[in-house]
This record gives C-alpha cells, structure tokens and sequence, in this order.
C-alpha cells in the first residue's frame, strides 16, 4: 500500500474515532459510537501492516496474534466491577510503549543532523518521560482499584518539594540529553526514566481512594499524549490525531469530574483528599441510634411509595444487583409508581460506571438522571433506596466543614421522606469518612448482602402483585 493512500485510510480513521467520541457522550448512541470506534482501529491497523514501512511481517503477525488473544480473553473474563482495574492495567501498557519506542527511536537517529536533530530528541525526551509517568501510574491506580494498595492517599513531609525536585531534575537532563546526543545521551534519558517511573508512583499514591474516578479519567488523559508523543517518534499522523484525541478528551472530563465535586484539578492531584488535616475534628458520626430494617417492611415502603429513587453506587457493581432491580422497577412502574436512578458524577471507580451497569441491565435511558437534575426532586420523594453508596450521599459535605469532603456536591437523599440503606456493615466509604446519614431519623439501615437482599425484595414485591392479581 503507497504512503499516499495510508494517509487516506489514517484520515478517514481519524473521523471514524471523532464520531466515536461523540457518539460515547450520550446512552442512547453509545453502542453505535463503539462501532466507529471499532472499525476506525481496524482500518488503522490493516492499513499500517499493509504500509511499505512494515518489512517483518512474522514479527508483526506474532504479535496481533498474542495481542488479539489477550485482549479477547480479557474482553471475555472482565466482569464488568473490575473495568476500572482493567483500564487502568491498559493506560501501562500505553506508557510503556511510549517508552520503548523512545529508546528504540533514540537509538536509531544516528543520521539526524542540526536542528532536526534537536526536534528528535525533545520528541524522544518528552515521550519517554509522559510514558514512564504514565506507566508507573497506572500500576499504582491498579494497585489501588484491586485492593493490594490502601485506598487512603500516602503524605509524606515536603511531598511537594520532593516532586518539584524531580521536575527539577528532569529539566536538567534533559539539557544534558540534548547536549551529549548519541550513546552517551542514554545515561541522562535512563535517569530520567527512573525519575519520572517513581513521580508518576508518588503521584497517584497521594491521591485518596475518593478521587479514583478522576485519577483513571487522568491517566486516560495521559495515555493519549504518550500515544501523540509516540506518533511524534515514528512520524505517525494518525497516532499524533488519535492521542491528542484521547489526550484531550480524558482532560476534559477531568476537569468536568473536578468541577462536579467543587474541587480544582490541582486539589485532587496535590490535595491528599481523603486524608482528614491535622487537628481536625468532624461531626461526621454524631451519637444516636442506627435504625435497622428488615426486607418486609423495605417491601412495604415501596410498595405505598408514589415516587421512588434508586441511588447505585460501586456496592451495586460488585453485587451486580442490577438485574433485579430493573425488574424492580418495572413492577413499581407497573402499579403506577415512579420510579427514577440517581447517578452521581464520581459514583463507582470509573466515569460513567453507573451508567454502564444500568444500561447493561436494559435499564430505561429516560429514568437514568444525573445529580443536577435529580437533586431538587428528593425533598417530594418518598422513597430513596441506596445501594452501596456512601460518599456520595453524605450531608457532612454539606454540613460539617471539618470534613474532608465538604464542599463536594452530593446526592441529598436524606431530604426524601425515608432512605433505605443497604449495606453490609456501618464502615466508612472509600474515602474513608463516617456518613451522618445513616444515624438520621428518616434513614433505614438493610444490613447484608446487597443482591441478596434486592432479590429478596423482588421476591416480596412479586408476591404481593401475585396476591393483588388473586384477588
């Protein structure tokens, strides 16, 4: 295939992944987004194998064929409560390919002269280091999202100074890199590497476990620009086009993340959220009765309840109770109750994980309401059911300002004239902060197991249309 008509196939990829972004921003055209995307990477990867450039093609089918088998076994054994940790694990394997093709760049621009030279070697420099950081990262996002790393942020004295050091550090060599050029160039861009692997460690390590929706969002961020750095090192126009697309897109829904918990994005990559300060004392768990519940009288609150919100958080996901409970809500639609999902913009440990979870269950894109357009409709709710959510239906983001949350929009259910928890135990959420929620008067604690117990509660309700029917 001539470069030229590589160039037509890379542009027409390049729209192909423009519409699959915009078809990801809504329910309703998500799957067909998908489609774009799907065809767009296989056009791109056809038309790079088919180029003039590729010359070992054993390799090359080498390695689609193990690539193929991994990404199929995984796309098969994922379920979808370890998506977050999987895309995670991915963004590594971006910013470790970043960095190979930048030694492997490095090592074979021998004949480049002069200021070209010199474009090369920032390219080199700047890829490799986005990549390490990347890398490193994204293996302790993982860390945190699987459990083997303790969701709350690791502070140390002089973090900051510490990381300005590095970038410090990193500035210096690369005017060292630039200036020694050749073999004796890879000393500089090696301690630069492990710079940038261990600030890209310590970074994600001083986020608490509250902001992993951001950090995963963040590292998607990053991953696009190793990608675009890549396609700077190999002169490829498509992965410049598709990493600054992924690159930008994981900005902005940072930043759009950051806005929707009143926090900026330097606060949640700097701030040690999660992390109560020094001296600080919280009304978090003021003293008073938790009031228990059973799964009858939850049956019969929702069977009188005119008006019913369902409020999934990342419990939900890993009971994957889901299922049942769009058939919950189809039988409270059926006896003419309302029945609406809240979704809060950091629920779970992915953006748009609710989402995902609800849509895969067949849930009604109409009855799915972000947090803005639910909120002022809780105090006429008679009914608000939470499961497994914590943080973000906590008052004391509102109300305590020792909090280390507080500032944080939530989801103010306990407006509703009764909340239903459902929980297994009293402990505190990722964040790792007490809920006053739950010791309030109108607020129903469902201990146990969360699918059990939303089973259970079909069940009930089953029974009493059968018992209707009968009559």
């Amino acid at each position: 295939m001539t470069s030229s008509l590589v160039a037509v196939v890379y542009l027409v990829c390049g729209i192909l992944f423009i519409l699959s972004l915009g078809g990801l921003g809504k329910q309703e055209t998500a799957k067909t987004g998908n489609h774009f995307g799907i065809v767009g990477m296989s056009l791109a990867i056809v038309a790079t194998a088919l180029s003039d450039q590729i010359a070992e093609y054993p390799i090359l089918g080498i390695c689609l064929l193990l690539g193929g088998v991994v990404g199929a076994v995984l796309a098969a054994r994922v379920a979808m409560t370890n998506m977050p940790q999987l895309v995670a694990i991915l963004h590594s394997f971006v910013g470790l390919a970043a960095v190979l093709v930048g030694y492997a760049t490095h090592l074979s621009a021998g004949h480049l002269t002069g200021t070209e030279k010199t474009v090369h070697e920032l390219e080199v420099f700047i890829g490799v280091f986005i990549g390490a950081l990347t890398f490193t990262g994204s293996l302790a996002a993982y860390g945190k999202l699987q459990g083997w790393l303790d969701g709350k942020p690791l502070l140390f004295p002089g973090r900051h100074f510490v990381n300005a050091a590095m970038l410090g550090a990193t500035v210096y060599l690369a005017y060292q890199f630039i200036t020694l050029g050749g073999q004796d160039a890879l000393l500089p861009l090696g301690l630069m590497t492990g710079i940038a692997a261990l600030l890209g460690a310590l970074l994600v390590l001083a986020i608490g476990g509250a902001d992993m929706p951001v950090v995963v969002s963040m590292l998607n961020s990053y991953s696009g620009w190793a990608a675009a750095a890549t396609g700077f090192m190999l002169s490829n126009d498509l992965l410049i086009i598709t990493g600054a697309l992924v690159g930008s897109s994981g900005a902005i829904l940072s930043y759009i993340m950051c806005k929707a918990m009143n926090r900026s994005f330097a606060n949640v990559i700097f701030g040690g959220f999660g992390a109560t300060p020094a001296g600080a004392t919280s009304s978090a768990a003021p003293p008073g009765d938790v009031v228990a519940t059973d799964v009858n009288d939850t049956v019969a609150l929702l069977r009188d309840a005119k008006n019913v919100v369902v409020v999934p958080g990342y419990g939900m996901a890993v009971a994957q109770a889901q299922h049942p409970l769009r058939e919950i809500t189809a039988l409270l639609g059926a006896q003419g109750t309302r029945v609406r999902f809240a979704i809060h913009p950091v629920a779970g440990r992915l953006p748009g994980h609710m989402n995902v979870l609800l849509a895969e269950a067949r849930v009604p894109y109409d009855i799915v309401l972000e947090m803005e357009e639910i909120n002022h409709d809780l105090p006429s709710t008679d009914v608000v059911l939470v499961i497994g959510a914590n943080d973000i239906v906590n008052p004391g983001a509102l109300e305590d300002a020792a909090s280390p949350i507080y500032g944080m929009p939530v989801l103010e259910v306990w407006k509703a004239a009764t909340v239903i928890v459902l929980k297994r135990g009293m402990s505190a959420g990722y964040a790792g902060v007490d809920n006053p929620l739950f010791y309030r008067p109108n607020t129903r604690m469902l201990f146990g197991d969360a699918k059990k117990n939303v089973d259970l509660i079909l069940d009930g309700l089953r029974g009493t249309e059968q018992a209707r029917a009968a009559e």
